[in-house]
């Protein structure tokens, strides 16, 4: 459905590199993740295959048709959800449906079914004005404009940034939902523990791919144990871990600092840890192994990526 290959694009006359050889497809019917922190080049990357940005060199195609030459095609065939909120704020839901889906030719009865899980929970509040709509019901509007034309396409552009936790969830099964109707979903999030969702994902940075793969096996290849460490100070522990002299790396996660090791005997240098951490003065340490997840598989290929 979307194939990538060697897409680069920049701003300011060459100067800003955002998109630096992109390559990578996507399967009918997949879900697919672009996971990374702002300015990794993930809304670069759908802008040019909804055909509003030019890439500058590279070849494109959604359903089989070039992002440069058919893009009046691939326009008809895709649905795109910006990362900032853009329907009209004076116009009403249901103002807001009709028209868009006045623009692609068909009506909201036509393609009724397609929205119809989303549309109950914004039907109550039709008549309001979209700007005057909470960030959850903002988002449900955002997507049923994007789904009215029934694409076959879907693409996502960081759509959970700046919602509740609870909306977030909704929004993700929402998701699982249009997937199992056949559409294919390309969605973008700078949030880590979302990347789970997907079937497979690109972990991007500074406009490169750092890794494509389904975010188990992605986990599957982190190449050291790793180990959970906290403290009653966890600050000061935080400077002491990054002191210890056997830490290869070492970063806050949540309520544990993540650690990994320059030794291969992983018990032994838990051992050293402790000896030294007590000599710290510090309190309550605990120190287990612990597995991996997505944010520290993508912290690792960060620091290899600036290594090479």
């Amino acid at each position: 459905m979307v194939s990538v290959e060697n897409i680069s694009k920049t701003y300011n006359n060459g100067e800003v590199l955002a998109v630096d050889q992109v390559s990578f497809s996507v399967e009918k019917g997949e879900l697919f993740g672009l996971i990374g922190p702002d300015g990794a080049g993930k809304t670069s990357i759908f802008r040019m295959l909804t055909s509003l940005l030019l890439p500058d060199e590279g070849i494109a195609k959604v359903n089989g048709l070039d992002i440069v030459h058919e893009y009046k095609g691939i326009r008809e065939q895709v649905g795109y959800m910006p990362g900032k909120f853009s329907l009209y704020q004076d116009m009403s839901v249901e103002e807001n449906l009709n028209f868009f889906a006045a623009i692609f030719n068909t009506t909201v009865e036509e393609n009724y079914e397609l929205i119809k899980d989303i549309y109950i929970q914004l039907e109550p509040f039709k008549k309001r004005r979209a700007g005057k709509l909470s960030g959850g019901m903002k988002q449900k509007l955002a997507l049923c404009c994007a789904l009215i034309h029934k694409p076959t396409v879907l693409f996502l552009d960081e759509p959970t940034t700046g919602v509740d936790t609870v909306s977030r969830k909704e929004f993700w099964h929402m998701l699982q939902r249009l997937k199992n109707q056949g559409i294919t979903i390309l969605v973008s999030t700078p949030y880590m523990d979302e990347a789970t969702l997907c079937e497979r994902i690109a972990l991007m940075q500074m406009g490169k791919i750092l890794s494509i793969d389904t975010p188990q096996n992605i986990i599957n290849q982190y190449p050291m144990d790793l180990v959970a460490v906290k403290s009653r100070t966890m600050s000061i522990l935080l400077k002491d871990l990054r002191s210890f002299t056997g830490t290869h790396s070492c970063n806050a996660f949540g309520e544990f600092h993540h650690l990994t090791f320059n030794g291969e005997n992983t018990q032994q240098m838990i051992g050293e840890l402790k000896e030294y951490l007590l000599s710290k003065n510090h309190e309550e340490v605990q120190i287990e192994i612990t597995k991996p997840t997505v944010e520290d598989c993508f912290i690792h290929l960060m620091h290899k990526q600036n290594e090479s």
